[in-house]
């Protein structure tokens, strides 16, 4: 990794060899860890010329996480793949994770559990207050159902930390061997997905003849944004990097997304710095909380769905796109040639929100 450490101490951007070679290091680093594979990768890089065309500023790309297979794919996948192998390393035969009720970390994870034999434990907390059959039923809670997993809900506020460790345990009394997975998978070990992300994009960029001028997504449990962060970092890249809040306050997400790339540079064994300046998050789209509707967001899927024939959720994607759609209209990425969005995936929550859209045969 000293190719990597000294690379990452220079400030001008590297040349495309020495970015394949920072590429090739990278590699040779996340293979040290234990890895099952799990998600179709990599996943697609895509332009988005209609909606691009629509708004009149850079061209748009999608980077397709929503593609990674794993029960209707997302972001989390990359992340269980580090995460569940640690989990093998450790000998557990039981997962317990937690999330809020439409959780596609939950989903996700239920379905790597049933993949890989193991079984799974779901705590949703109710941080919305919607108690409507679509939202308690359908969307990623029947899927968390569907593959086996069994869901317990607890109320909002709830120390969902404090939980898990209950639940872990019971099962340990009853000879079961549990392993705790974070919400959203967002540690150390979960943050290398998106440390090889990083890498993927890059090559893929690269292969394409494509110069990436900003990296756009949506950012929560902090995990996607510390592992692309570390991951650029580690690259020595240009990419403008921006998270759109869907969480916290900016200031409070900024400074969990530094803490976590900080934490995962010193897993992955390098002597990087992350710089604070390297993590931008903007937190104007969060609207009444957490899981909760904004007019923006669902303008926001309803306009790629009409444009680009794709499904984006209301959580997390639809927030980030809103971000990314006002932002281009406010000039923020003037002067910039090729912006991508990293789709992290969760459109089965789409079922759990039938009535926001306004469309024929539900109510407003």
């Amino acid at each position: 990794m000293a190719h990597i450490d000294n690379m990452a101490e220079q400030n001008a951007a590297p040349s495309a060899d020495i970015s394949m070679s920072l590429c090739k290091e990278l590699s040779i680093a996340l293979a040290r860890f234990p890895r099952v594979k799990l998600g179709h990768l990599p996943t697609p890089l895509e332009p988005m010329d209609r909606l691009s065309e629509h708004l009149g500023g850079p061209r748009l790309w999608v980077k397709r996480d929503d593609c990674t297979g794993l029960s209707t794919g997302g972001n989390k996948t990359r992340k269980l793949e580090y995460l569940m192998a640690d989990a093998q390393r450790c000998g557990a035969d039981t997962i317990i994770t937690q999330g809020a009720t439409q959780s596609n970390h939950a989903r996700q994870t239920a379905a790597a559990a049933a993949k890989l034999g193991m079984g799974c434990t779901i705590l949703l907390e109710d941080r919305t207050g919607a108690n409507d059959d679509p939202y308690v039923l359908s969307g990623n809670v029947l899927l968390n159902r569907l593959h086996g997993a069994p869901v317990s809900k607890r109320p909002g506020g709830a120390d969902m930390n404090s939980e898990m460790e209950e639940v872990a345990d019971t099962l340990l009394a009853d000879g079961k061997k549990p392993y705790i997975i974070p919400g959203g998978g967002s540690n150390a070990i979960g943050a290398l997905g998106y440390v090889n992300c990083a890498r993927e994009l890059t090559e893929q960029a690269a292969d394409m003849g494509l110069g990436i001028d900003a990296l756009v997504h949506a950012t929560g449990s902090s995990g996607t944004q510390a592992g692309l962060v570390t991951g650029l970092s580690a690259l020595n890249s240009d990419i403008h990097l921006l998270g759109i809040g869907v969480r916290a306050p900016q200031e409070k997400q900024e400074a969990m997304v530094h803490d976590l790339a900080v934490r995962t540079a010193e897993h992955l064994g390098t002597r990087l710095t992350i710089a604070r300046s390297a993590v931008r998050a903007d937190c104007a789209y969060v609207g009444p909380g957490y899981g909760k509707p904004t007019p923006g967001m669902v303008e926001a899927i309803k306009l790629l769905a009409q444009t680009e024939g794709l499904l984006f959720d209301p959580v997390y994607s639809g927030k980030g796109l809103d971000g990314l759609i006002t932002l281009i209209r406010k000039g923020y990425f003037d002067g910039m040639d090729n912006v991508v969005f990293l789709h992290t995936g969760g459109s089965a929550a789409l079922f759990g929100y039938p009535e926001i859209f306004g469309l024929p045969g539900y109510q407003t």
